[in-house]
């Protein structure tokens, strides 16, 4: 299987046209992590989306004296959508659980694609906002838990 097939069973491509789907693997470029590598640290500026195709990483909040795992991703999942935001900071880190490969997507590209095509776009960011709403989510239930307080919806996958 090519890289190209790969990513079009990606679940963030799902229901997109092929010729849309091709837009954004033609930006990307593949990519490989070390587990424990920082792939996304906070705090720095947004500048590449990812799709996940093998192995998994971890979303962490990450503060001097802590890093709490709060959501953790396997192939078919993604993050970066802050790079869809212009000249805005990553949220949340990012370190590979374990050897990792994804589809790299420069941001600035994919806002270039975006500004010439509205459709695609507003597709992209239907979705991007879906990712942002489940690490908003993922952080409420991580914070309860913390908390000793029972989150609305059971945790699927822990850190």
């Amino acid at each position: 299987m090519t890289l190209t097939d790969s990513v079009k069973e990606h679940s963030f491509l799902a229901g997109l046209t092929d010729d849309q789907a091709e837009k954004l693997i033609t930006l990307g470029s593949e990519v490989r992590f070390h587990e424990n590598e920082a792939i996304l640290t906070a705090g720095e500026r947004s500048q590449y989306f990812y799709l996940l195709l093998q192995g998994s990483v971890c979303i962490e909040v990450a503060a001097r004296s802590f890093v709490v795992c709060i959501q953790a991703l396997g192939p078919g999942e993604a993050f970066g959508w802050s790079a869809f935001l212009d000249q805005h900071d990553t949220l949340f880190q990012v370190r590979a659980r374990e050897d990792c490969r994804a589809l790299r997507i420069d941001g600035a590209e994919i806002g270039a694609v975006m500004r010439a095509d509205p459709v695609l776009a507003a597709e992209i960011l239907r979705r991007a906002l879906s990712l942002a709403a489940d690490r908003v989510q993922a952080t409420e239930s991580m914070l309860a838990e913390l908390c000793g307080v029972r989150p609305r919806k059971p945790r699927i996958e822990s850190c």
